[in-house]
């Protein structure tokens, strides 16, 4: 871990008069992920920011219907916000499926949108790996690739994704506000993460010096018919193989919006519009839904360690598409919609 320099700001705008492009610098604010990065020799930063002091922590109700959250709350605080848990449940869920109770505790949501890989050779210092040194060769390609990217990978990098509350809100099509020297701009979720192409070290699109100051939700959050599944090889503290977040709107059976995104699967929150189109004006089932699989998964390539979790995905859509038309069995102890299809 290198020296740094460290100082704390009260404003954005001092924030970013303070960053300095001239420098090795980053802002920090929980720090769960940076400050790994910096341990293991994966950032080198010589100037740390503090921005934990720039904005309240709230959420606030929008005019619209919808909600704006704090990029500088914390998950914890997110999750259990009672706003939240009534008209966002599939954020809460999603939320309290990552990580641990006590990074929980500290990581803040606009921490949790810029969050690295957790691929095993990007955290290996002696390991070539693109997103780390671009151009160095991916060696997950033909190595360890459990874990890694069956949509959207390219041949420089195979890496995925690793957070559960952005597959949420890609699903709840949330808008990011961002503030730079630029000034302030609206991102589509959609829009903000990218694909690894020939530029893997490029996980989205803010600009240096640009800061995430909140998360805005649509006043539409899905609370009758919505679920969030994580597959994982342990129960807590585990990264998702293969994660689902669904939701539905429904009348008399029949789907009037639908919307599925996937996590554990892609360099980004994975969603396929055509497919959640064709799922309106069908009844929710088994053939819908594997019809719906189907689409989504449309050019999943597998390699030799991670094949499987082409059809754990399509298991996984048809499993949580059921289980959104009963929240309730979510709960500890419930038992899923359908079994015959696990």
């Amino acid at each position: 871990m290198n020296d740094f320099e460290y100082r704390l700001a009260a404003t954005t705008t001092e924030a970013q008069q303070q960053f300095s492009s001239s420098r090795r610098s980053s802002y920090v604010a929980g720090g769960t992920n940076l400050i790994d990065l910096l341990k293991y020799n994966l950032a080198d930063a010589d100037l740390l920011v503090d921005i934990n002091q720039t904005q309240a922590t709230s959420i606030e109700e929008l005019a619209g219907g919808g909600v704006r959250i704090s990029a500088l709350m914390t998950n914890a605080d997110t999750a259990y916000h009672p706003l939240i848990e009534k008209r966002y449940p599939l954020l809460s869920k999603a939320i309290l499926a990552g990580a641990s109770a006590q990074i929980r505790n500290m990581a803040t949501n606009g921490g949790n949108l810029l969050q690295r890989t957790r691929c095993y050779y990007f955290y290996d210092a002696a390991s070539p790996c693109n997103k780390r040194n671009p151009g160095s060769g991916c060696p997950a390609l033909t190595g360890q690739n459990r874990m890694m990217a069956i949509l959207g990978a390219s041949g420089h990098c195979i890496a995925v994704f690793p957070s559960d509350m952005c597959v949420a809100l890609a699903a709840l099509e949330a808008v990011i506000l961002t503030n730079g020297p630029a000034g302030e701009r609206m991102v589509k979720f959609g829009d903000f993460h990218r694909l690894p192409g020939e530029h893997p070290e490029l996980d989205n699109i803010l600009q240096p010096g640009e800061i995430i100051t909140a998360i805005e939700l649509p006043g539409e959050g899905f609370a009758a018919n919505y679920s969030y599944l994580k597959i994982r090889d342990r129960s807590s503290y585990a990264f998702a193989l293969v994660s689902v977040a669904t939701a539905f709107e429904l009348e008399n059976g029949i789907i009037k919006k639908a919307r599925i995104a996937l996590g554990g699967v892609a360099h980004k929150p994975w969603r396929v519009n055509e497919a959640e189109g064709n799922l309106i004006g069908k009844a929710v089932n088994k053939d819908t839904l594997g019809a719906a699989a189907d689409m989504i998964l449309k050019g999943a390539i597998g390699l030799e360690h991670n094949s499987f979790k082409i059809e754990l995905a399509k298991r996984a859509i048809i499993r949580n598409g059921l289980t959104a038309l009963k929240p309730e069995l979510q709960l500890p102890g419930a038992q899923p919609a359908d079994t015959s299809m696990l």
